[in-house]
C-alpha cells in the first residue's frame, strides 16, 4: 500500500497521557492551549455554562471549568473565546465519502470549516469497484487526516446477490480479517435485508465478526413493512438504521433498541418528518443520531456539512443543545467511543468549535486535536494529496464502443401500442416508484414520450467489459431537450447508468466516460454540455473539492437548461440501480422490482 504524502501526528491514546491531564488539570504542569471565557454546550448535562475556561494539552482536554488560570505557563497559548459558545466537534454518524466525488483528503479539505471533526464512513462504493483493496486505500488514506476519519467495513458487496453483478465480492473471511484493522470502527450499512431476516450465513457471519471484535453493527432496512421482517431484521444484529423516512420508522427503531439515524444529505431531506418523533411524541433524544449519508460537492462547499444538518434540525424545533447531542456524543456512544469524542469533557480529543451564532451554527473557529484547522470558514492547515496507485484507474471497461441502436427497445412483433414499467424518481428521497406507461410503437421500437416525462434509461456494463447494455424507461428528470447524461457513479454495483431523450447522446456520453476513466458527463444534440473527471474507480475526482464543486455545478446548469428541475438530481441519477430500495430499479441483470427482490419483465 502506499504511504500517505503528509502524516499528521496521531494524539497519544489516554492511557499514555493520563498523568500529563492530571498534572494540567491540577496546575502542577502548563497546557499548550487555554480557551478562556466561553459558554461551555455541555452534551452530557445538557447545559450552556458561561464563564468557563478549557485546559488543553498533547491534544487533549485536561481542565473544564470558570478559571484555568492555574495551566497557563510562559509556553501556553492562550485564546479569549469572547462569550462565544464552545461547541464539541461534529460527528457525521453515516456517510460515503465517494458521493462527494472526492477522495477522503478533498473531503476533509472541505468540511473541517464547517466543523466536522469526526466521520464515519462506509467505502462500500470503492469496495463494489476494487474489493477489499479499495477498502483498505481508503482505510490508510483516513488514518492520515489531521481529524477522526473511522472506517465501516463494508458488508454488502453486491448489496443484492443475484440481482446485480458488482466489480468485486467480498466474504465473511474478508470481514474478519478487516476487523483487525486498526481504524476499522464496526460493520457498514447492512443493506442485504432480506438476507439478515433469512438468516442468510453470509450476512449472519459477517455481523457475528463484528459482534465477537467488539463493534458496531450498522443498518439499512429500506422497507416500509414493519411487521415480522422487521423485527427479524432487527434480532438479526443491526444497531443503527438511516433508511426511515416516515415518523412511524423512527419510533419502531428506537422502540426496538435501535439508533434512529435521520440524514439530511444533498438530495435525502429525512429529518423533518422524524424528528416529529422528538418534538411531537415525546420520546428520548439520546437514541437518535444526525448524518448526512450522501453530500454531494457542492453541497459541501457552497452549504456546509453536518453544521448544515443540525441548523436545519433546530429549524425543526429543536432545542439547539438536543441537536447538537445528536451531532457529537450521541454519535460517540454509540460507537463505542465516548471516551474520545463526543464531548467537551477531560480525557477527550480537543475537538471543539467557537461559535458565535448557535442556532444558526455560525462557526468561527474549528479545532482538532487542540490545533486549530480553520477561522472564518477557510482551512489553515495543508492537507497533502493523498497518492492513489494506477491499480485504482482506468476501471471503466466497456469492451466496444456503444452506438445508438444499443439503447434500442424492440417492441413485442406486431404491437402498435405497449404498456411498460417506469421507474418513477421522488424528489429528495431515496425510494422510487414503480410506474406504468403506455408508449407508442415507430418502426417496431418502443418509443419515449418526452411530453409526458418518459425518457429512457439504460444501465451499461463497465466491470468486465462484457459490452451489455440492459434498457428501460425512467421518469421525474423533467428533460425537454435532446439530451443524454452518463455517470459511472451508480450505486450500489456502480456500472454506468445513462439517462437520456436522444440515443446517439446516450452513446456518446458513454463513450466519452469510457475515454476519461469514469465520472459524470452530459451531452446535448451530439455536444458535451459539462464533465466531472472521476478517474479513482470511476468514483473519485483527484481534483480539489471546490474545482470539482465548480464543474458540478456547471453540470447542473446544464441539467436545468434541458428542464430538469429536480433538485439535485444528479444524485437521483446515481441511484437508479440501488436494487435494496423499492420500489423499482435497474441492474445489469434487468428490471427489478425491489418490493418482491425479483426480476420482472419491461412490459407489463
Amino acid at each position: 500500500m502506499p504511504k500517505p504524502a503528509g502524516q499528521f501526528s496521531k494524539p497519544k491514546p489516554w492511557t499514555e497521557v493520563g498523568p500529563l491531564l492530571v498534572d494540567v488539570a491540577t496546575g502542577r504542569r502548563p497546557a499548550d492551549l487555554v480557551v478562556r471565557n466561553g459558554r461551555w454546550v455541555n452534551v452530557h448535562s445538557g447545559e450552556i455554562i458561561a464563564g468557563t475556561d478549557l485546559a488543553i494539552v498533547a491534544g487533549r482536554f485536561a481542565y473544564c471549568g470558570p478559571n484555568a488560570s492555574h495551566a497557563i505557563g510562559k509556553g501556553t497559548k492562550v485564546v479569549d473565546a469572547g462569550g462565544r459558545y464552545l461547541v464539541p466537534g461534529l460527528c457525521d454518524a453515516h456517510m460515503h465519502v465517494e458521493s462527494g466525488m472526492v477522495t477522503v483528503t478533498e473531503f476533509c479539505r472541505a468540511v473541517i470549516p464547517h466543523g466536522t471533526t469526526s466521520m464515519f464512513i462506509d467505502p462500500h462504493e470503492i469496495a463494489n469497484v476494487l474489493g477489499l483493496q479499495g477498502v483498505r486505500l481508503m482505510h490508510d488514506e483516513a488514518m492520515a487526516m489531521p481529524v477522526n476519519v473511522h472506517v465501516q467495513m463494508p458488508s454488502c458487496v453486491p448489496s443484492a446477490p443475484g440481482l446485480e453483478n458488482a466489480g468485486a465480492a467480498l466474504s465473511v473471511a474478508d470481514v474478519a480479517e478487516a476487523m483487525t484493522w486498526e481504524n476499522i470502527i464496526g460493520l457498514g450499512e447492512v443493506m442485504n435485508f432480506p438476507g439478515v431476516v433469512a438468516n442468510d450465513p453470509v450476512m449472519a457471519g459477517e455481523i457475528a465478526e463484528t459482534v465477537k471484535a467488539g463493534k458496531t453493527v450498522g443498518g439499512h432496512y429500506a422497507s416500509r413493512d414493519l411487521g415480522l421482517p422487521f423485527h427479524g431484521y432487527v434480532a438479526g444484529g443491526p444497531e443503527d438504521d438511516h433508511e426511515g423516512t416516515r415518523v412511524e420508522d423512527a419510533i419502531a427503531r428506537v422502540r426496538q433498541g435501535m439508533k434512529a439515524m435521520l440524514r439530511l444529505g444533498s438530495a435525502w431531506y429525512d429529518v423533518a418528518t422524524q424528528i416529529k418523533a422528538v418534538t411531537e411524541s415525546g420520546l428520548d433524544p439520546r437514541s437518535f443520531i444526525l448524518c448526512t449519508d450522501d453530500s454531494h460537492s457542492g453541497t459541501l462547499v457552497h452549504d456546509g456539512h453536518m453544521d448544515r444538518v443540525v441548523r436545519h434540525a433546530i429549524a425543526q424545533g429543536l432545542k439547539p443543545v438536543t441537536a447538537i447531542q445528536m451531532a457529537t456524543i450521541n454519535t460517540a456512544q454509540h460507537f463505542r467511543l465516548e471516551r474520545e469524542l463526543g464531548s467537551i469533557t477531560p480525557g477527550r480529543l480537543a475537538d471543539f468549535l467557537i461559535v458565535s451564532d448557535l442556532a444558526e451554527m455560525k462557526i468561527d473557529e474549528v479545532f482538532g486535536r487542540g490545533a486549530r484547522l480553520a477561522k472564518g470558514g477557510k482551512l489553515e492547515i495543508d492537507i497533502p494529496a493523498y497518492d492513489y496507485p494506477k491499480s485504482a484507474k482506468n476501471t471503466v471497461k466497456l469492451g466496444r464502443k456503444l452506438k445508438g441502436a444499443d439503447f434500442d427497445i424492440p417492441a413485442p412483433k406486431g404491437a402498435k401500442e405497449v404498456k411498460v414499467r417506469v421507474i418513477g424518481v421522488i424528489e429528495n428521497q431515496a425510494p422510487t416508484r414503480a410506474l406504468e406507461a403506455e408508449l407508442s410503437v415507430e418502426k417496431g421500437l418502443v418509443a419515449m414520450d418526452r411530453r409526458n416525462d418518459v425518457c429512457q434509461i439504460a444501465l451499461v456494463e463497465r466491470h468486465r467489459g462484457t459490452g451489455g447494455v440492459t434498457n428501460g424507461f425512467v421518469s421525474g428528470f423533467g428533460y425537454m431537450q435532446d439530451c443524454a447524461l452518463a455517470s459511472t457513479v451508480a450505486h450500489d454495483s456502480h456500472h454506468m447508468i445513462v439517462v437520456g431523450t436522444d440515443k446517439d447522446d446516450m452513446a456518446k456520453a458513454a463513450n466519452r466516460l469510457g475515454q476519461v476513466g469514469g465520472g459524470v458527463v452530459i451531452f446535448s444534440k451530439g455536444k458535451e454540455l459539462a464533465l466531472v473527471e472521476m478517474p479513482i474507480a470511476g468514483l473519485m475526482s483527484d481534483e480539489r473539492a471546490e474545482i470539482v464543486a465548480a464543474k458540478a455545478e456547471k453540470l447542473t446548469e446544464a441539467m436545468r437548461a434541458m428542464g430538469c428541475s429536480l433538485n439535485n438530481a444528479y444524485m437521483q441519477h446515481s441511484l437508479l440501480a440501488l436494487v435494496v430500495i423499492p420500489e423499482l430499479r435497474i441492474s445489469d441483470v434487468g428490471i427489478i422490482d425491489v418490493t418482491k427482490f425479483e426480476k420482472v419483465d419491461l412490459f407489463v
